[in-house]
């Protein structure tokens, strides 16, 4: 028999909370406002083959989950046809209850495939043959899928070379209504220990048309990419390393990391640490200066698996949630980057959830510093709903930016509908227990899945 997954009133648990996304979550539009979509696909927006090909094209959360089952590599990321390595997935999916892939994958194929099996492998070809036919007859494409799930503001992450051809083609194409927007991404240009850094700065000097020979110059280079985003639409930055900034740095330190760099050899930590000090309270005083508001990813050790990422390169789901947070280490950052009223709007984002406790009570004393949703490894229920509860005991709920997909794929809009019914269910839950009023929830309701992103990003 095949059991249906009715998606209906899932991951709902108060009454007030059913009330609150029926009558108010359920039909807003979204703002994406951290995600790894590519412009490029979604200007040329040519059709999907298949479903294998959609959900495990470039999702390294299904990668991820495929491996911890023991699902062969070629099936996952080999030259095995998208039909293998989709029953591959419906056969991991059909062991993992409570997690988040088995939520938003059934949340998928009721949004967009109009079915509702239960995943399994005896059901794969059924699901197969449904999804593909859906696929056939509505065309669907990168652009129907944004536009069929209310997307309204996408911002892409961009690495600050970028020459944004498809942003400012996507920007020409009056037909397509959502905004893309790019994001100043600056991972690699502080990765100065990578083995190709040179080449890197090579390129970054000829795009500035700024021969970047020590730290001013490549200051000056990067504020020249800055203005360029700016020019094209940008309103977010965005780093995610693994190194730790360290607040009490000095500029002859930060220049002798970087020197040793163009060198093309490696920084001691120490001196590499105080580089990342100096450049993120720099970035964030030129942030300042352009109401860009930065988002800082921290709490994550990248690429644990060196055979993978030797194969297959980074983001193939071998990342993973580092040690706990030195708050004071933190908290001085962020107080380096006010001392000069220097410090931009900020959203902090942590993978440890150890460290919620230090994170927010950091961000707490500093003006517009906010917590940011629950992050990759955290975005299951019980993550969403802890971040939630978190926030709201020790913060202010209502400043929260809301959901975003973080995501290669465009089926993962769901995610969004996810966090809202269990932002319903919280606050649904205070509402029931007469600690809140319905009034002001559908007030938090709709400024946290829309109103407080649009005021910050579409005006």
């Amino acid at each position: 028999m095949i059991r249906k997954c009715n998606m209906k009133k899932k991951y709902i648990y108060s009454q007030s909370g059913q009330i609150l996304y029926d009558q108010i979550a359920k039909e807003l539009p979204i703002i994406d406002y951290h995600c790894h979509l590519s412009p490029k696909q979604i200007y040329e927006d040519m059709p999907f083959d298949n479903i294998g090909s959609m959900w495990l094209g470039a999702d390294h959360y299904k990668w991820r989950l495929m491996r911890a089952y023991g699902i062969d590599e070629e099936y996952i990321t080999g030259n095995t046809s998208w039909k293998d390595k989709f029953f591959a997935y419906c056969k991991t999916i059909e062991n993992c209850p409570n997690s988040p892939l088995y939520h938003w994958s059934h949340m998928e194929l009721s949004m967009y495939f109009d079915t509702e099996m239960n995943i399994s492998y005896d059901n794969a070809q059924m699901i197969w043959d449904k999804a593909n036919e859906v696929i056939s007859k509505k065309q669907l494409s990168p652009r129907k899928l944004i536009s069929q799930s209310k997307v309204i503001y996408i911002a892409t992450t961009d690495d600050i070379t970028d020459d944004l051809e498809y942003h400012k083609l996507l920007q020409q194409d009056s037909e397509f209504m959502t905004r893309v927007m790019p994001t100043f991404r600056t991972d690699n240009v502080l990765l100065i220990n990578r083995p190709d850094y040179v080449n890197y700065i090579e390129k970054l000097s000829g795009l500035a048309d700024i021969k970047i020979n020590d730290i001013d110059a490549l200051c000056n280079a990067i504020t020249k990419r800055l203005d360029f985003f700016v020019a094209n639409g940008c309103k977010i930055s965005d780093v995610g390393i693994q190194y730790t900034p360290n607040p009490d740095f000095t500029k002859e330190s930060a220049q002798n990391a970087f020197m040793q760099a163009l060198k093309g050899k490696n920084a001691d930590k120490s001196d590499y640490e105080q580089f990342l000090g100096y450049m993120f309270v720099f970035l964030s005083g030129e942030y300042k200066k352009r109401n860009i508001t930065q988002q800082i990813h921290t709490g994550v050790y990248r690429n644990a698996n060196t055979r993978l990422y030797n194969s297959i390169g980074a983001d193939c789901g071998c990342d993973m949630s580092n040690n706990p947070l030195d708050a004071v280490l933190f908290a001085n950052l962020l107080d380096q980057m006010d001392k000069n009223n220097n410090l931009a709007k900020t959203i902090v984002y942590i993978l440890n959830p150890s460290s919620y406790y230090q994170a927010l009570t950091a961000c707490g004393c500093f003006r517009d510093v906010i917590f940011g949703a629950a992050w990759w490894h955290m975005d299951h229920y019980e993550g969403i709903a802890a971040n939630l509860k978190t926030v709201s005991s020790l913060s202010c709920l209502g400043s929260s930016m809301g959901m975003l997909t973080d995501s290669r794929s465009f089926l993962s809009y769901a995610r969004h509908d996810y966090y809202r019914r269990i932002l319903c269910s919280v606050v649904g839950s205070w509402v029931d227990a007469d600690e809140y009023p319905i009034e002001l929830a559908k007030n938090l309701i709709y400024n946290l899945c829309v109103g407080n992103a649009s005021k910050r990003f579409l005006e």
